[in-house]
């Protein structure tokens, strides 16, 4: 962490947030929406436990929507150092991922591209420089994907999160906390699932809450 902190070359304004030798946080939101949004509530609620939790730790918060990243064009060597320079000195990454026509956000997955790229592939020995790292991932879904449901085969979502972070080994130490049947109250096909709905949130947020203070 330290050399990646003390780099002449990076100038992220966010990098300056971490702290050297101690805990440092990554949390990364990705939803088009500020007001409202459930997967920015429930990372909102990680981050304030984490950092009650360590309040001498390091907090970088990117915010995808408000600050798009461009996208993979072999140009902005600058962006892509300071990206992979801030998941390198973090601990803890933090991912909110709300799920957008059954996969993730746009801004996300530029975000996945400019990170999860050849330099960490597996080491000769199958190690991972980034394997000893924990990863959160809160997601949101309109109606519910669980297995045995109608739509278990439409959640490109996860599986697919689970197989890029494998391919970089962020994997190893790997959380998913799932928000179901968000549009229940505006969809009336899921009105019979509200009180579902409430209980999904509320376990969410209680399952945050305990990965946080972990």
């Amino acid at each position: 962490v330290e050399d990646v902190l003390e780099s002449e070359h990076l100038d992220s304004e966010l990098l300056r947030s971490y702290v050297l030798g101690m805990t440092n946080l990554l949390h990364i939101d990705s939803s088009i929406r500020h007001e409202g949004s459930v997967t920015r509530e429930i990372t909102g609620a990680f981050a304030d436990v984490w950092r009650s939790s360590n309040p001498e730790g390091g907090y970088v918060h990117r915010d995808l929507s408000a600050e798009p990243i461009p996208h993979v064009d072999g140009t902005e060597q600058a962006v892509k150092a300071g990206l992979v320079a801030e998941v390198r000195a973090a601990d803890v990454i933090l991912i909110g991922a709300p799920m957008y026509n059954f996969s993730i956000p746009s801004t996300l997955k530029v975000w996945i591209d400019q990170v999860a790229t050849r330099e960490f592939f597996p080491r000769e020995d199958g190690t991972f420089e980034l394997g000893g790292k924990r990863v959160v991932v809160v997601t949101a879904r309109g109606g519910s994907y669980k297995p045995g449901t109608p739509r278990e085969g439409f959640d490109f979502q996860e599986p697919y999160l689970r197989a890029v972070l494998s391919m970089i080994g962020l994997d190893q130490n790997l959380e998913f906390v799932h928000a179901e049947l968000t549009m229940a109250d505006v969809n009336p096909q899921l009105h019979q699932f509200r009180e579902l709905a409430v209980e999904s949130l509320a376990d969410a947020h209680r399952v945050v809450k305990e990965l946080a203070s972990a």
